[in-house]
């Protein structure tokens, strides 16, 4: 059985997207690079995700993070603020609830992204609203895929069952926390899944240098 064709990408509006993160990053990165990583992450993005009517606006902020993290990894000022990964499979719980709840607890401490090893196309509703009862704001995360940029920028990568496909660069700090899936568990079992992270998350920004 022949493979399913890309869906195609709306060129038109791909130059048009990629012109705020060249303009964030010029004189970093030459404009064609901002183009093929924004093409790159539409074609990504497009394989997985539900929802395609805002694809290239999704397409849009993962680029810019990429482009954020390759920034870092050439040595761009950035505060010094430590970088934290979070990755599970399909980034559409766990990885999401620590990336969320850090977010929430550490505010502009860190800087966090995740990540899933084969995404799924959208976060799971319970696990929106148990992020949402903790204060923590989920509205606008969707899964992205894992990408080399992300993980070399890293100072800490969280893992949570995804086994050999998660990501191992060295120099890096790896934690890898046994917490139990949240797929398909109802809101009460999500909500000490989400608290179980919350916990972990507490003693690791107790572990982080102040700034």
């Amino acid at each position: 059985m022949s493979a399913a064709p890309t869906p195609a990408l709306p060129d038109e509006r791909l130059a048009a997207g990629a012109a705020r993160p060249a303009t964030r990053h010029v004189g970093r990165f030459a404009p064609e690079t901002v183009q093929g990583l924004l093409t790159d992450s539409c074609r990504r993005l497009a394989g997985t995700a539900s929802v395609t009517t805002h694809l290239v606006v999704l397409a849009e902020r993962f680029t810019a993070e990429r482009l954020d993290a390759l920034a870092h990894a050439q040595g761009a000022p950035d505060a010094g603020l430590t970088r934290v990964l979070s990755v599970c499979g399909h980034n559409t719980g766990r990885s999401q609830l620590a990336a969320a709840l850090l977010q929430h607890r550490a505010g502009s401490r860190v800087t966090v992204s995740s990540a899933g090893t084969h995404p799924g196309p959208g976060i799971e509703p319970h696990i929106a609203q148990a992020l949402t009862e903790a204060g923590a704001d989920a509205a606008d995360a969707f899964p992205e895929p894992l990408t080399d940029e992300v993980v070399q920028a890293a100072d800490i990568v969280i893992t949570m069952g995804c086994g050999d496909a998660c990501p191992v660069v060295p120099g890096r700090r790896y934690l890898d926390w046994p917490v139990a899936a949240p797929d398909g568990a109802p809101i009460a079992v999500v909500r000490q899944i989400r608290d179980d992270i919350d916990r972990r998350v507490t003693d690791l920004l107790a572990d982080l240098p102040s700034t």
